[in-house]
């Protein structure tokens, strides 16, 4: 890929993604003049043209309208152009103009016939022929990490799996934008069918759930594997939730209940009418339905109960490329991932290391010489106030609880303290 191209003489093809260019420097000829904020298309047959470039420029000074044909070279570093005055470039883009930034990336992405969901993460040009066209959209996890600059641990701990997979989607399965573009609050559509919904995220589930209508909600929802409903479930706002509980059969809300953390279950189930809860509550696992009948009827006792006992606990000599290549494998099905418990045979935490710590280690060292080995810790009798006290404290995402003897019986995950709706504290 070349990173600049003269348009005037170009004769092979240049790709681009729009997370690359914009913030890119704009240069009138050798003047610094700006940075690119966004970039304007018309759709034109099957994929659309860029008509404009959008151009922020200091503080004082108006934004620059620039057309396609006055962009003299456009490259990952700088983009130049070939102006003899900017006067009559002065002005914001037009409430017609469909814009990539602005319009396209970041929106939900959804097949309304068949409730299919992504969301388009960047937007990949192509300059051909003296013409920059906008030829695909990209669903990626690739391209979301990319753009949170997280490629680099990614690669480390995902290196090999799908997870990271470049994909994109063709332009021409996007269906037509509304044509007053600058009044568009929506969604974009798609033609076609999208990946399964299990590469989405809960917590972007959640979002679009929460925007669909119910009937369009129970039938999305209906479509997803028991343990991703559980985790979308969680993220949903209250209302949603309610009904989305109550609109679905008793015996599948006991199994998206019976696979949550008892704190999590009580916390959807509080806002429940009572015998709702009641109902579900009685065709779960007996021992979590008492945990969670206890928390419901019991708001300010001690945290024993709010323990989750799905952590990865890991001997002090573990070497850290044993973790980074067998990390898929050892956080499975675990309720908390980030932190590594260090224990002996007899389960005494003699330390704890954050994941991000393994990232940065030497791949020959042992969890033991980069473990944390003063340990903010919790006892089985503290209260949810002191747990919350130090959750405020120390921003830890997770706090273990040790016995007398600092055998660790279980830890205590941030959110289902600080995050419970239904108000404990």
């Amino acid at each position: 890929m070349n990173t600049s191209i003269e348009k005037k003489q170009d004769t092979a093809e240049a790709v681009y993604f729009l997370s690359d260019l914009i913030g890119t420097k704009v240069l009138n000829g050798y003047d610094n003049i700006g940075k690119l904020r966004d970039i304007a298309i018309k759709e034109q047959g099957k994929v659309p043209i860029v008509t404009h470039f959008i151009i922020h420029r200091p503080y004082g000074y108006k934004p620059l309208l620039i057309p396609w044909d006055r962009v003299a070279s456009i490259g990952l570093k700088r983009i130049i152009l070939d102006l003899d005055s900017f006067a009559r470039f002065e002005e914001d883009s037009k409430e017609s103009q469909v814009l990539l930034k602005d319009h396209i990336l970041d929106k939900k992405v959804i097949d309304m016939d068949d409730n299919e969901i992504d969301v388009v993460y960047d937007v990949k040009l192509v300059h051909r022929n003296k013409m920059l066209y906008i030829t695909d959209v990209d669903f990626s996890r690739y391209a979301l990490f990319k753009r949170l600059g997280l490629i680099s641990l990614m690669n480390l701990l995902f290196s090999g799996t799908k997870l990271l997979k470049k994909d994109t989607l063709s332009w021409s399965y996007v269906q037509p934008l509304p044509e007053h573009i600058g009044s568009f609050k929506g969604n974009v559509k798609l033609n076609v069918l999208k990946e399964n919904l299990t590469e989405i995220p809960p917590v972007d589930l959640a979002d679009i759930l929460e925007e669909l209508s119910g009937e369009q909600r129970l039938a999305l929802f209906n479509q997803l594997e028991t343990e991703h409903a559980s985790d979308t479930l969680e993220e949903i706002e209250p209302r949603v939730q309610r009904e989305l509980i109550s609109s679905i059969k008793k015996e599948r809300a006991a199994e998206l209940i019976n696979d949550m953390s008892p704190a999590q279950a009580a916390d959807i189930l509080s806002i429940l009418p009572a015998s709702d809860a009641d109902e579900i509550l009685g065709l779960i696992d007996k021992e979590n339905a008492q945990k969670i009948q206890f928390m419901l009827d019991k708001h300010d006792e001690t945290i024993n109960n709010f323990a989750v006992t799905n952590f990865i606990k890991l001997p002090p000599g573990t070497r850290v490329s044993h973790v980074l290549e067998q990390y898929r494998d050892i956080a499975k099905d675990k309720d908390e991932i980030m932190y590594l418990y260090i224990v002996d045979a007899k389960d005494t935490l003699l330390g704890v290391v954050d994941l991000k710590e393994v990232v940065k280690a030497d791949v020959d060292d042992a969890l033991e010489t980069i473990m944390t080995t003063n340990v903010i810790d919790l006892r089985p009798d503290n209260t949810l106030i002191e747990a919350a006290e130090m959750f405020s404290r120390y921003s830890f995402r997770a706090i273990p609880v040790t016995d007398e003897n600092h055998v660790i019986l279980g830890v205590i995950p941030y959110r289902d303290i600080m995050n419970l709706k239904h108000r404990f504290l």
